[in-house]
């Protein structure tokens, strides 16, 4: 077992709280079969990154307003996909024993497309949610991460963020926070970090100054 220990726990959502995979697969396959690209290219680079980030790397001609208005269009069809969102095992669960003012969610989703795909999966919304509208510079830089930490009140050294993505992963160790990989991504910006495929065996506890410990399997 692996005893982490922090003030605050904050969260990324797709591959981390809902597996959305089958629907964003489909998605991105579907423009890059409009486009001419490698789809197999493209998702892996846009895993855990923006959806303008993707866009802009892959049409870099594109005029401003016609990729943001494309962004735009992608993250209208996602959040209309109800099926094939489902929540990581026990991730609900683990939510609901969290201290509400402790919890953050970063998220290169747009705010109605975390909505969407959190409502589908059944995991509840946490107090506190940035967004890529609230975030400029998007994974792999810390932005949002420092972000959540300092509307949370903490140091982002005390801060202990579950990541599945390598884009998200170099954010967190980034920003200074301990960080859980979820999921079984095995690249270098995993490298030396605890590991959960899902939240059924993680539990949380307060120690009587505040402090969190988080035990992991």
């Amino acid at each position: 077992m692996t005893t982490l220990t922090c003030r605050a726990i904050v969260f990324d959502m797709d591959g981390t709280l809902v597996d959305s995979t089958a629907v964003v697969e489909r998605i991105w396959g579907d423009f890059a079969a409009e486009h001419e690209l490698d789809v197999v290219e493209l998702l892996a680079f846009a895993h855990g990154r923006q959806t303008h980030d993707t866009v802009r790397r892959f049409l870099p001609r594109l005029p401003e307003g016609e990729a943001r208005a494309l962004t735009d269009g992608l993250q209208a069809v996602e959040a209309g996909a109800r099926d094939g969102t489902v929540e990581i095992p026990g991730a609900a669960a683990f939510l609901a024993t969290l201290p509400g003012d402790r919890v953050a969610l970063v998220t290169s989703a747009n705010h109605d497309l975390a909505r969407s795909r959190m409502a589908e999966a059944g995991v509840p919304w946490p107090a506190l949610v940035l967004a890529s509208e609230q975030v400029a510079v998007g994974k792999p830089a810390p932005d949002g991460y420092l972000l959540a930490a300092e509307l949370l009140g903490v140091d982002p050294a005390d801060v202990v963020v579950f990541e599945d993505a390598a884009a998200g992963l170099e954010a967190a160790r980034a920003s200074g926070a301990s960080v859980v990989v979820v999921g079984d991504h095995d690249g270098p910006a995993a490298d030396g970090l605890p590991r959960v495929s899902g939240y059924e065996d993680v539990s949380v506890s307060v120690r009587d100054d505040g402090t969190l410990e988080l035990t992991l399997p």
